[in-house]
């Protein structure tokens, strides 16, 4: 007999996994650049779309098949026999794949801005087919670690950290980024492209993982049931918060201000470790649960970028590698039902980490395998002349994931200051702009005409527009460039990685103006500026032999100084 509630509850859980899809496709596209967005989008559609056909065909039956041997379940090709439970093969199907589709989606982003497409959807197939299913098999299908009492309620091993060891498998083949490392072995960050998607991301992943845990108890029906799917969602909120609040003080201290992109891998890196105890434990126990696992973040993240030059664009090795073991073994110390600090001793304990160690080798050593095999049959990294371009237009012909909307990287920048400078080279004289002083136009181009150009920080345009405005300047023309002077930009910290810009992302503010004094601009310009600090911008000022108004003809100071006045009268006439 079914029981519809269960199955209703089981899912909406599903649909919830689901949808934590889109969260890792976010946080993956915000912290890593622009030029790689679409790339990014495409594996974590294809991770999922590949992986549930794959899943059906053969993973399942290996997960939840009939035991053999401890190992992996009996092969059950696209799951003709029945697993019901209170709720129908085809829900608990749905909701188990779409737990492997999470396992699959988190070496992307350790494997960003490198990774050949093709070796990706392999990856992903293998991943899907066999290893996630095999070490799954052991912890939820009747395997040997069930049987010793492992406890591992909705995934912090058996999903995610299987996800954070292959993806730090996969991270140390491929080898860091172009310029992630100096020639001296020093760490350079390369900082993600919109911090807003990131955590548009982490929110829908906070979200979703009230379904992902609280799913996990697959019933709906009697109180106990729904006492225990109110304690799993209170304990994995305030494991999240608490983490994220801790990763906010750490960073602070450390980096003298509180870290953005840190805090919010503290939020993930909560979930993360609660997932496993999350029906074990007390809300004081999620809470140190969620507080420890932000120090093993932060240092995991700092030890494994900084010492061992493995380079992880997101943080999901620290993320789902080294939280997912650290909750796994937490939860051994602090359930309430056989927890060490519950009386309950150190078998728990044991079984906890025995658990994490060989799920840890058997990933490791199978993706070692495949990645391998990968590399040496199509090969598993781009070259370093499509890695500079993007993947983007190289993997998938586009141009642009942003259209117009597109924020300039360091290379699109590079590319605009070549096309700008190749234009510098050409002397544009518009025909009859040196006319003769008797002609119509020579009147009005008596008066001196300068053109003013600034170079600034883009965070100092408003002040410097409303510096303008007030002395009547109102036509600009503004350009991002980017460059440096004689002096080299202040060193910034990203995700605890110092960053040395060589180039400085600048507006060029271009202004030509008669009126109004030149050094009255001058003035303006440098109040608004000035800090003191090197950046602070540079003015240059030329001469200008004549400007054209082209819709009406006008000329010299006529050009700059509209006259609104005969404007209405031509229109009147007209």
């Amino acid at each position: 007999m079914f029981s519809s509630v269960d199955t209703i509850w089981v899912l909406l859980g599903a649909i919830l996994v689901f949808f934590m899809q889109a969260g890792f496709a976010m946080v993956e596209t915000g912290f890593t650049r622009a030029k790689n967005a679409g790339n990014i989008i495409m594996k974590n559609l294809m991770d999922f779309a590949l992986g549930s056909v794959v899943f059906w065909i053969i993973g399942f039956g290996i997960m939840f098949g009939g035991d053999i041997w401890g190992i992996f379940g009996q092969p059950d090709l696209f799951v003709r026999g029945s697993y019901d439970t209170t709720v129908h093969t085809s829900a608990f199907l749905i909701f188990q794949t779409v737990f492997c589709a999470t396992a699959a989606t988190i070496v992307s982003g350790a494997m960003a801005e490198r990774t050949k497409f093709s070796a990706y959807c392999i990856y992903s197939l293998m991943i899907s087919a066999v290893i996630y299913p095999i070490s799954g098999h052991w912890i939820w299908g009747g395997g040997w670690l069930s049987k010793l009492g492992f406890h591992d309620f909705a995934g912090s091993t058996a999903v995610h950290m299987v996800g954070g060891v292959a993806a730090l498998v996969g991270a140390y083949m491929l080898g860091p980024r172009v310029g992630k490392y100096d020639p001296d072995g020093r760490a350079n960050a390369i900082p993600g492209h919109s911090l807003t998607l990131g955590a548009l991301g982490v929110f829908i992943l906070w979200f979703a993982w009230f379904g992902f845990n609280g799913g996990s108890t697959l019933s709906a029906t009697g109180d106990e049931a729904l006492v225990s799917m109110s304690s799993v969602i209170f304990n994995t909120n305030i494991a999240a918060a608490a983490a994220a609040d801790v990763t906010m003080l750490i960073t602070w201290v450390r980096y003298g201000k509180p870290d953005v992109s840190m805090t919010l891998n503290g939020a993930l890196g909560g979930l993360v470790a609660i997932t496993a105890g999350c029906d074990a434990v007390s809300p004081v126990g999620a809470l140190l649960i969620g507080s420890i696992s932000a120090f093993i973040l932060v240092f995991g993240i700092e030890f494994i970028d900084q010492k061992m030059k493995v380079d992880d664009p997101v943080g999901a090795i620290g993320v789902h590698g080294l939280c997912g073991a650290a909750g796994t073994i937490m939860t051994g110390l602090f359930a309430l039902d056989g927890g060490l600090f519950y009386g309950g001793g150190a078998g728990m304990v044991m079984a906890q980490a025995l658990g994490v160690l060989a799920v840890a080798l058997w990933t490791a050593s199978s993706m070692t395998v495949v990645f391998s095999l990968i590399k040496a049959v199509t090969g598993l990294r781009v070259s370093k002349d499509e890695e500079m371009e993007g993947l983007d237009i190289r993997e998938h012909a586009i141009a642009s994931s942003y259209a117009d909307f597109m924020p300039l990287s360091a290379e699109s920048f590079s590319f605009v200051k070549a096309k700008m400078a190749e234009a510098g080279n050409l002397k544009s004289r518009i025909p009859g702009a040196a006319a003769d002083a008797s002609d119509e136009g020579a009147a009005s181009r008596k008066h001196k005409m300068t053109k003013v150009e600034i170079f600034a920080d883009p965070k100092k345009m408003d002040a410097l527009k409303d510096a303008l405005n007030k002395i009547g300047i109102t036509g600009l023309t503004v350009t991002p460039v980017t460059g440096c002077g004689a002096q080299k930009s202040k060193s910034e910290f990203y995700r605890g990685a110092r960053m040395e810009k060589t180039l400085q992302d600048r507006l060029r503010i271009e202004t030509v103006v008669s009126k109004v004094p030149v050094q009255k601009v001058v003035d303006a310009v440098k109040a608004a500026l000035y800090t003191g600090e090197p950046g602070d911008g540079k003015i240059f000022v030329y001469n200008v032999e004549n400007v054209i108004r082209v819709s009406t003809g006008e000329e010299g100071y006529d050009a700059l100084q509209y006259d609104y006045d005969r404007a209405r009268e031509r229109a009147a006439t007209a």
